[in-house]
């Protein structure tokens, strides 16, 4: 549980998957010989993008260095921080060779930050972590025991909290992402029907699957149509336990209510586009192109199809006012 101090103590829990010698068979096969791993090839690679942030990295990297399963490498790619983000970053890489620091030479937004890390992954694993949330220490242990032993699972999250910074007030958050049928398209419409605050893309996922889709997209909402594609290349499998904790505090993405400031957040050259704002249909056609791009059969990808025209249907209001506004705009 989460600890004044801004710490996380083990929760532990009889629920787990794998226990006592089970769990370090299945750790032990994970690793092979971890004598041979160097920090530029760990099993398990953790990408966090970061921009301004040194009120809280110092604690990310901290739940980090205390996780239970250590075979892993951390990248930071700092979007141009202004304030002491890069000197708490690198005193954390002097002392610990699993970490590494990127600055990048301008502010190239969220979104292409994002694309970096994965682009600098070099492990089988892969996850994406934000700057201001936290992990209990037995997260990637969790995850890794799930993946190891489930080939069918491309994406494996625990139980989410979310934190109020001002408050101090935990909640449990139940995010309903245990996509567990055998039907990429019934996996697409639980999670359509159930997405809201997409913690999942905070989970531990196959590298390699991860990169055959289009990466994190450069628009509003992009992290719901891509975690969506990854629903129709594997299970989503969620571990019972809460072992992530999500912060919400002023300076936070999810803080900010005006939609200029968000796509300048995720993208700064957008923000600067005089352009109409069509959300709506990008998010339908971002779902089309991933439907196309991933391997199905043919009766999977007629399902798909329908499931499509059906969202079509449900959001057709917002779907033409949209074209209304692009016809006024001619």
């Amino acid at each position: 549980m989460f600890s004044p101090e801004g710490r996380i103590r083990d929760e532990g829990s009889s629920g787990s998957v794998g226990e006592g010698d089970r769990r370090e068979d299945i750790l032990r096969h994970a690793t092979g010989n971890s004598s041979e791993r160097t920090p530029s090839s760990p099993l398990v690679s953790i990408g966090i993008p970061v921009y301004n942030g040194e009120q809280f990295i110092a604690q990310a990297l901290d739940c980090f260095l205390a996780q239970t399963f250590s075979d892993f490498g951390i990248i930071i790619c700092d979007n141009d921080s202004h304030d002491k983000t890069e000197q708490i970053c690198l005193e954390y890489a002097r002392r610990d060779p699993r970490i590494r620091y990127y600055r990048n030479e301008s502010n190239i937004g969220v979104a292409g930050n994002c694309r970096r890390v994965l682009d600098l992954a070099a492990g089988k694993y892969f996850k994406y972590a934000a700057h201001d949330d936290l992990c209990a220490p037995q997260f990637l242990e969790r995850c890794l025991e799930v993946l190891e032993r489930h080939p069918d699972v491309i994406l494996a999250y625990p139980k989410t909290k979310l934190l109020n910074e001002l408050s101090g007030e935990l909640i449990e958050y139940e995010e309903g992402m245990n996509l567990q049928s055998a039907r990429p398209s019934e996996r697409f419409m639980q999670l359509m029907q159930q997405m809201r605050l997409c913690n999942t893309i905070f989970g531990l996922v196959r590298t390699v699957e991860l990169r055959k889709t289009g990466g994190y997209p450069a628009y509003l909402g992009g992290d719901i149509v891509l975690m969506a594609e990854l629903s129709l290349r594997g299970k989503f499998y969620e571990i019972p336990e809460y072992l992530f904790y999500r912060r919400f505090h002023p300076s936070a993405a999810s803080s900010i209510k005006d939609q200029r400031q968000l796509e300048s957040y995720l993208e700064p050259s957008l923000a600067k586009q005089e352009r109409i704002r069509r959300r709506e249909w990008t998010h339908l056609v971002g779902h089309f192109r991933s439907t196309l791009r991933t391997p199905l059969p043919i009766t999977e990808r007629a399902r798909l199809m329908l499931a499509l025209l059906r969202i079509l249907l449900w959001k057709r209001k917002e779907l033409f006012k949209e074209l209304w506004v692009m016809g006024q705009t001619d």
